[in-house]
């Protein structure tokens, strides 16, 4: 794999390079699919993500030309830029600017699954967005308790449990990609350790009890999933999880 595309040529001829490629792989036709799931088509090309995967993977790892497409505003280039990016180099100034930015459910979740969720700010950030206003920007908090519910496999069950109040609060938002988000970190916070399955399970008992649309259905959803025999039976079989108090 190369350490990076084009070695010798200028940054904006990487960059463009880059674009090129991307615009070859283009499928208008695939972007008024991708519409219809929710994603923003604006400055969207329609290229598949098995397509930019394998993009990424030709580039390597390089943090300043991972700045340099997101600033590009392209869709495709911004969801490439959280593939290549190195989570050691990114800073909370960073993480702060591409969440103002984010403009689309998809380019927010790759991001937070492939980059951020593997940064030293993230369980800050998680806490910090989910109390603010801009939907990208909360659902973008919710995600990354999530993403890191389901990839941080050392951290504490106490880290997760300090996130449930958030839940809890931000239930009430009936936005649909923060209500969805809100769902989902509550899945995945109950599905990780025995130990937090209760407690999730409380929670999303209270969020059904608070009255609202979203909460109900976040609620009717998340105990469903979390109520069912698979997940319980997974659970007892691999009941712990590291649990130390941090």
């Amino acid at each position: 794999m190369r350490d990076n595309v084009g070695k010798g040529l200028t940054h904006g001829l990487e960059v463009e390079d880059i674009l090129s490629r991307l615009r070859t792989l283009a499928d208008p036709e695939a972007v008024k699919g991708m519409e219809s799931f929710g994603i923003n088509p604006e400055n969207t090309l329609g290229v598949s993500m098995p397509a930019v995967r394998r993009l990424a993977r030709d580039i390597g790892r390089d943090h300043r030309l991972a700045l340099a497409l997101w600033d590009t505003g392209v869709h495709e280039a911004r969801i490439l830029a959280g593939l290549i990016d190195i989570p050691a180099d990114v800073t909370e100034e960073q993480m702060d600017g591409w969440a103002r930015d984010f403009d689309s459910w998809d380019v927010c979740d790759q991001v937070i699954m492939n980059l951020f969720d593997r940064t030293p700010f993230a369980y800050e950030k998680a806490i910090e967005w989910s109390r603010r206003e801009e939907e990208f920007v909360k659902r973008a908090g919710f995600a990354l308790m999530a993403s890191l519910a389901i990839h941080d496999k050392k951290a504490a069950d106490e880290k997760f449990l300090r996130f449930l109040p958030a839940l809890v609060k931000g239930s009430a938002d009936d936005r649909n990609f923060v209500r969805k988000a809100v769902n989902w970190a509550l899945r995945q916070i109950g599905k990780r350790s025995l130990v937090l399955h209760g407690p999730a399970v409380l929670v999303a008992k209270e969020i059904a009890a608070s009255g609202t649309k979203s909460g109900r259905w976040i609620a009717t959803d998340a105990l469903r999933e979390l109520g069912s025999s698979a997940v319980e039976s997974r659970l007892r079989k691999n009941p712990s999880r590291r649990s130390t108090k941090t």
